[in-house]
């Protein structure tokens, strides 16, 4: 039972799991911070996370189911191509999260049925045929963008006021934040390429580390994600956000750290690559727990 339990987590994509959480709970307290804002965590945030989760885990594990003879050469420790977990048990658990998530989404409002519906036919089209975005870099750096940057941010804090407070909308508050994470976004799209360019190149996945190569997929990345960064310094020091020393010290020294570290990286080394794209998806969990604290 440990054993299955582990191999499930495994098959989750944790780091993915774990940003999903982080975001609809910022999300959520965002809106709390509306001065009409009723809180309801049981009602409202508890099975919008439920779902969220569930459909995570869909589109990572549909990718994973999709993808088996690539991820034998770039990605041989997962469930799969590691013979923990067969093809046909990870369909079900895909199947099963997609039912899971679409049901309660339907039973909180069908708008926000909608909006996990378009992010799982989004996270569909990604990983398969005959659309398989993930084959061009520029598609799937859209789909990441236009799922964790904008359906995300704007559709969970649009159900969230819907929910608890005057109704679905936006407030500027939410601005800087999803451009920060679509633009971030990109940066993901291009990173986790890097250490895979054997295994893309062999099954002819048009990625900018293997169409441009390794260097200039890191230095694109970087560009942008320091765009990201600004997306929410810039409004901070102008006076759209609260409290301009917090977003400047909580948000300016990440930059730092990370071009600190993009500078220094050896992008021919995998291992030393998989540690700073790893890292990179701790600057998002941070992002999600400090932007809210700065609005609070």
């Amino acid at each position: 039972m440990i054993r299955a339990l582990i191999t499930f987590w495994q098959f989750t994509r944790p780091h993915t799991i774990i940003g999903s959480a982080l975001s609809v709970t910022a999300l959520y307290v965002l809106v709390l911070a509306r001065p009409d804002a009723v809180p309801d965590h049981l009602g409202v945030w508890l099975p919008s996370l439920i779902a969220s989760l569930a459909c995570n885990v869909f589109i990572t594990g549909l990718n994973q189911w999709s993808d088996v003879e690539v991820d034998r050469i770039n990605k041989p420790w997962l469930p799969i191509p590691a013979g923990r977990l067969s093809r046909a048990g990870a369909l079900r658990i895909v199947l099963v999260c997609l039912v899971l998530a679409l049901a309660i989404a339907a039973l909180l409002s069908w708008s926000f049925f909608g909006l996990i519906a378009l992010i799982s036919f989004l996270g569909w089209a990604y990983s398969m045929p005959p659309i398989q975005l993930k084959r061009h870099h520029f598609g799937a750096a859209l789909v990441i963008t236009v799922v964790r940057g904008i359906l995300v941010n704007l559709g969970f804090y649009s159900h969230y006021r819907a929910m608890l407070s005057s109704g679905p909308g936006f407030d500027p508050v939410i601005g800087p934040l999803t451009a920060f994470v679509a633009l971030f976004s990109i940066g993901i799209a291009w990173f986790k390429d890097i250490p895979d360019t054997r295994g893309d190149a062999e099954f002819r996945f048009g990625t900018l580390a293997v169409r441009m190569g390794r260097s200039t997929a890191l230095l694109l990345g970087a560009v942008v994600v320091g765009f990201a960064y600004l997306s929410v310094l810039l409004p901070a020091w102008i006076g759209l956000l609260p409290h301009a020393l917090w977003y400047t010290l909580t948000f300016g020294i990440p930059l730092a750290v990370f071009v600190l570290l993009a500078v220094r990286l050896d992008v021919d080394e995998d291992a030393q690559v998989k540690r700073f794209y790893l890292f990179f998806w701790g600057l998002f969990f941070l992002a999600y727990v400090l932007y809210p604290m700065g609005v609070w």
